[in-house]
């Protein structure tokens, strides 16, 4: 391709996040952007979805016909996502997973049907990010006493010589940042290629680039989404630590009294 039909290509390359409209609010102009809207969209498909699966669950049958097939194996995969990495506490957050599974997948794989990815958008990935945080955090409280995050916090070294507090730390607070950060880089980065390959090759960009989307869109999204859900799994389970079963015993004996 020469450099002329480049640069004049180049004019139809643009994968920035618009604004559509803006209104004042406390003196404040606030936007309404394209990850807005791309967003609600994903938002109200999720739950007609949902309303969907609950309906087919309400009303099982013995012998599943297809869509309750295909179903039953989501919930059964999400379900395992919980169970293989945290054993019997992760019952407790198997909706949160799998929500959360959905909802990333769904975005991530969005572009398929000409929509931006909310996910591309870093204020997206980063309240994701967030919300496991306090979750890894509450959880880290709720079944641990004070001296045993202090030892983990101080670990390796003996509890009084916490040289690597700050380090441990750092470590934690970086979860929410590493975790939003690779989610967002990896389909940020799949969106601009495709927006390159359809700005710059657009006489020639009939077909192959399918199977681009395969890979940028389907298979980097999914993988993407696993390891999002895997990581916060992982995370919450090493801070709910070995302490659950005798925190759920006191509970039973509190209930029993």
């Amino acid at each position: 391709m020469s450099p002329q039909l480049m640069l004049a290509s180049a004019d139809n390359i643009d994968f920035m996040i618009h604004g559509i409209f803006s209104y004042e609010i406390f003196g404040q102009t606030v936007w309404i952007t394209t990850s807005h809207v791309c967003l609600l969209i994903v938002t109200i498909t999720l739950l007609i979805f949902f309303f969907i699966g609950g309906q087919v669950f309400k009303h099982a049958k013995e012998i599943p016909g297809g869509l309750q097939c295909a179903l039953e194996m989501m919930v059964e995969f999400l379900d395992g996502i919980t169970d293989n990495a945290m054993g019997n506490k992760g019952k407790g957050f198997r909706n949160y997973i799998g929500v959360l599974f959905v909802f990333i997948l769904f975005s991530n794989i969005s572009g398929l049907l000409g929509l931006r990815p909310p996910t591309a958008d870093y204020g997206v990935t980063l309240p994701l990010g967030l919300i496991t945080f306090v979750l890894i955090r509450a959880n880290e409280f709720k079944y641990n006493n004070l001296w045993a995050i202090w030892k983990d916090k101080c670990s390796p070294l003996p509890p009084w010589l916490p040289i690597w507090l700050p380090i441990n730390i750092i470590s934690d607070v970086a979860v929410p940042i590493s975790l939003s950060l690779r989610l967002f880089a990896n389909i940020l980065s799949g969106l601009v290629m495709m927006t390159l390959v359809y700005g710059l090759l657009s006489k020639i960009a009939i077909g192959w680039p399918a199977a681009l989307h395969v890979y940028f869109d389907l298979f980097s999204g999914a993988i993407q989404t696993y390891v999002f859900c895997m990581l916060t799994v992982t995370y919450i389970g090493s801070a709910i630590g070995d302490n659950e079963e005798s925190v759920l015993k006191r509970m039973l004996k509190k209930k029993k009294a």
